[in-house]
């Protein structure tokens, strides 16, 4: 049994991982077995960058806070070694990292991950990774609006070019 300071830190560190993960956007939780020293230095800059919070957590902390959190679903993942990403403002920064960094080093492993409080599997944190950013979606965005109002300038001008060409 542990002594009571013991417990009472780390019913502490339960509450402040639990906010944490409330309060995140997004995160990813991998499976670390493997990594060297270097590649993981060169992980944890990556995160740091993307003003993402990256630490190792014991599977019975994270436990606890995913419960706490209303993602339990987390539960199913959690065991062996246990890494944790979030992103406190961007959706897609954990997912992006990760599948950057796996592209070049297979030593890290997506276990799960969760953004807007659902919790969802490696492929979809995969498939996450893959979409554009929001500034690249919008310009899409207001360029398929634009589409159509340029095609049809386009052809009111050919009309009137027509037009002086009969007329003159």
């Amino acid at each position: 049994m542990p002594s009571a300071k013991i417990l009472a830190q780390k019913q502490q560190a339960v509450v402040e991982l639990t906010e944490k993960l409330k309060g995140a956007a997004a995160g990813v939780i991998l499976d670390y077995q493997g990594i060297n020293v270097a590649d993981d230095t060169a992980l944890r800059n990556e995160f740091r960058k993307a003003g993402i919070e990256y630490a190792v957590i014991k599977n019975s902390l994270l436990r606890f806070a995913a419960q706490n959190a209303d993602l339990a679903e987390l539960d199913k993942v959690l065991e062996g070694t246990t890494s944790l990403a979030i992103s406190a403002n961007d959706t897609l920064a954990p997912a992006k990292v990760v599948a950057t960094f796996m592209e070049k080093n297979q030593s890290v492993r997506i276990k799960a991950g969760f953004y807007d409080g659902k919790v969802v599997d490696a492929d979809t944190v995969v498939a996450l990774s893959k979409i554009p950013p929001k500034e690249v979606l919008i310009s899409k965005m207001l360029g398929s609006f634009n589409s159509p109002i340029t095609s049809l300038v386009i052809a009111l001008d050919a009309i009137r070019e027509k037009n002086e060409q009969l007329a003159g």
